[in-house]
């Protein structure tokens, strides 16, 4: 096995230095340090979600409602977390989930965050609207897996052009997040009066794109964050983009945000390769479906043909457990890391993928499971 895959928790606590020490071990913890860091705009920004946060909560009560029910006496002295997806072996069934303008959590915002997911082997999934550029992401992270997520813009050249540097700089797929046809309605934000885009924190990957400075009357911040808000929210959005962005890269798609098995079964046909069922953490529509309460219909839906990935609510290995044996192949982590990042930069990210390992290797063994590939619902009981 790969060093990865024999992470323990003793393992954990023997390799922490000295500097690390007073980290925090739980994601409430991490929160409320991070909460006791960052201004109200951008805590709230982060830690927030959209209405009444019901689909925030959501996420979380609908792991509260499945229990594990763990196997004896069956030899799991050999495990691994190994997965393999579109063809490349990962250590682990964790990725980073994008999260966009990072800079507000950290200075070094996505590139501390490169740093500790590539020393970890955890793909990055990089947002569109990050602080850093994805060539400088890119660089940062040599060789180490990551992905692309892209916001669709109402100029498809856009898109393609992104999607283009995208492939050159060794992204190894392409998210395209399709529920932000419009701005989730986040309370905190307004009462804040706080719109990090608006103040220009995400605009590297814009005014390095040729396209889309091609379209600027001047290539200045203030024009630029005008244009992306002009384009970035796009109502319009159907399966014709899907096809057109399907003819602009040899990279495998993913669709982030599919909640209806309906929309998966249509996923299919047009020749996606893989989804990430989610509601955007609760960020978007209040009052939606939970991610895991939506997967089970979706894995019925699929039926194997494509991979499946769950965001939204992953807090602890038991999670992951359980999001495994209901079907998805993997999991994003999302809010966790970005407390993270906030307490303790690049040490901060990788704390937190650490103890996310060493949970995940200890509750595969207590739930008497050798790989996370033996998972299934026989181990779940709702409650």
């Amino acid at each position: 096995m790969v060093e990865a895959e024999k992470r323990t928790a003793t393992a954990l606590f023997t390799k922490i230095d000295k500097d690390t020490q007073s980290l925090p071990i739980s994601s409430e913890d991490w929160e409320q340090r991070a909460r006791a860091i960052l201004p109200d705009g951008p805590f709230d920004y982060i830690c927030g979600g959209s209405g009444a946060e019901e689909t925030l909560a959501a996420n979380r009560t609908a792991f509260q409602r499945w229990a594990i029910v763990p196997r004896m006496l069956r030899d799991v002295s050999d495990r691994t977390l190994s997965i393999t997806l579109f063809d490349q072996h990962l250590d682990t069934p964790i990725l980073l989930a994008p999260i966009g303008m990072q800079g507000i959590a950290h200075p070094e915002g996505e590139l501390a965050t490169a740093r500790a997911a590539a020393a970890y082997g955890v793909p990055f999934i990089v947002s569109t609207v990050s602080t850093y550029s994805l060539e400088q992401i890119a660089e940062t992270m040599g060789d180490a897996p990551r992905w692309f997520q892209l916001y669709w813009s109402n100029d498809r050249e856009v898109s393609a052009s992104m999607v283009r540097r995208a492939e050159a700089a060794g992204y190894g797929a392409i998210v395209l997040t399709v529920d932000t046809i419009m701005l989730g309605w986040k309370r905190r934000d307004f009462r804040n009066g706080y719109s990090p885009l608006k103040e220009g924190k995400g605009l590297a990957n814009y005014i390095n794109d040729p396209v889309f400075c091609s379209r600027l009357p001047v290539v200045n911040e203030e024009s630029a964050v005008q244009e992306i808000l002009r384009n970035i929210y796009h109502p319009a959005l159907s399966w014709d983009d899907i096809r057109f962005l399907r003819q602009q890269t040899r990279l495998p798609i993913l669709l982030k945000g599919i909640l209806h098995p309906e929309d998966a079964k249509l996923a299919v046909e047009h020749g996606v390769d893989g989804l990430i069922v989610s509601n955007h953490g609760g960020r978007q529509l209040d009052g939606a479906i939970s991610s895991l309460d939506a997967l089970p219909p979706i894995v019925e839906a699929v039926g194997g043909r494509i991979p499946l990935l769950l965001d939204s609510g992953i807090r602890t290995g038991a999670d992951i457990i359980k999001a495994l044996a209901l079907g998805a192949n993997a999991v994003l982590i999302g809010r966790p890391f970005l407390y993270g990042l906030a307490v303790a930069g690049e040490k901060g990210v990788a704390r937190v993928i650490d103890t996310l390992i060493s949970e995940l290797d200890v509750s595969l063994a207590l739930s008497g499971s050798k790989s996370v590939s033996d998972l299934n619902r026989g181990i779940l009981t709702r409650l």
